[in-house]
């Protein structure tokens, strides 16, 4: 009797314990649309974004950090993970919300900690219609899954923000150096890409670096663009990982655009290397299938003639090498070995 009146004693207070943990837990308000902001108190606030409904009815929810600053000012919008399996610019958020003291912010941050949920769920890097949202912009309101998802990034999120930043990895079987895409010709947004200290800032306006291209094939950034918000990508190393260097050198940099927009006090952090300009940059693939091996190192400076590749067969004997076509910066390489005809081998920037 004794064990059993211990047993439900302790069952009790394990329910009490319980009760008192999730009634401690705040209540986090759901938005349709970012435009239904309207915070009076400056601090950190958390929201969810509603972005659709699942198989069974249930909101597809987005988290948005905001925080507020107790002056007039800009926003910055930062949204990471785009691509499912691109990951160090979720940490970056939550570490830059945690350093932020609003009462020293002018204006406003509404940071996006993983944009594209269901993938960043299910570890992929596409969404779950199998196309990539970053290659689906403007959207369509009655489109596919992708390009409706697109069209609400579009419609509720995109139209709140001065600044944007969007945060990216290399891919699966890829990585990456710090690098930025830019549209060079623009000197806001150059010197957007320079503010976050990168490894090498890459000319670009922000249509997609491969594949088909068309006015319905917009990236996040273009799209950004397009409404007149001055907008950069930039890509922090490795996916399916957080690395600490990149997630340091992410809110360093964010750090800095925020003291140049003025929205923030301080001293611009300076960088003594100075970052490689690249006016374009390509793929370079295989022509056969094998085992690759990437002889070059991420920032390498190579020459045209270079050996970038060697391929061999089952039985381990060279099939090809590859050689650099002209000089360049390697920007990203593979790091799959298994490789068919068509595979990568390294992302080549060419240098101004």
């Amino acid at each position: 009797m004794k064990i059993y009146s211990s047993l439900l004693f302790s069952l009790l207070l394990i329910v009490v314990l319980h009760s008192n943990v999730f009634s401690q837990q705040k209540t986090i308000s759901e938005l349709s649309s970012l435009k239904e902001l309207n915070l009076t108190s400056s601090g950190v606030h958390h929201f969810w974004l509603n972005m659709g409904t699942n198989t069974f009815g249930q909101p597809i929810l987005v988290p948005i950090i905001v925080v507020q600053g107790n002056e007039v000012g800009p926003t910055l919008g930062i949204t990471a993970a785009i691509h499912g399996n691109e990951l160090n610019g979720i940490p970056i958020i939550h570490q830059l919300a945690a350093a932020l003291d609003a009462n020293r912010l002018k204006g406003r941050v509404i940071a996006i900690p993983g944009i594209n949920t269901l993938s960043i769920e299910l570890n992929q890097r596409k969404f779950v219609d199998d196309e990539d949202v970053n290659r689906s912009f403007p959207g369509k309101s009655n489109g596919s899954e992708s390009e409706q998802y697109a069209h609400k990034i579009k419609e509720r999120i995109l139209p709140v923000f001065d600044v944007h930043l969007d945060l990216h990895t290399a891919s699966f079987g890829r990585v990456n150096t710090l690098y930025a895409r830019a549209d060079a010709s623009n000197d806001t947004i150059l010197k957007l890409a320079e503010l976050q200290q990168p490894d090498i800032i890459l000319h670009s306006k922000g249509k997609p670096s491969f594949g088909t291209t068309s006015s319905a094939t917009e990236t996040l950034r273009a799209e950004a663009a397009a409404l007149g918000i001055p907008s950069i990508t930039v890509e922090y190393g490795n996916p399916q990982v957080f690395q600490k260097d990149m997630i340091n050198r992410g809110v360093n940099g964010i750090l800095n655009t925020l003291i140049w927009l003025n929205m923030y006090d301080g001293n611009i952090s300076t960088d003594p290397i100075k970052p490689v300009y690249c006016k374009k940059s390509y793929w370079i693939y295989t022509d056969k299938g094998g085992f690759l091996e990437v002889p070059v190192k991420l920032n390498q400076l190579i020459k045209k003639g270079d050996p970038i590749g060697i391929i061999k067969n089952a039985f381990g004997e060279i099939i090809d090498t590859y050689l650099a076509p002209e000089d360049g910066i390697v920007i990203g390489k593979s790091t799959n070995p298994a490789n068919r005809s068509g595979g990568r081998i390294i992302h080549l920037g060419i240098l101004e």
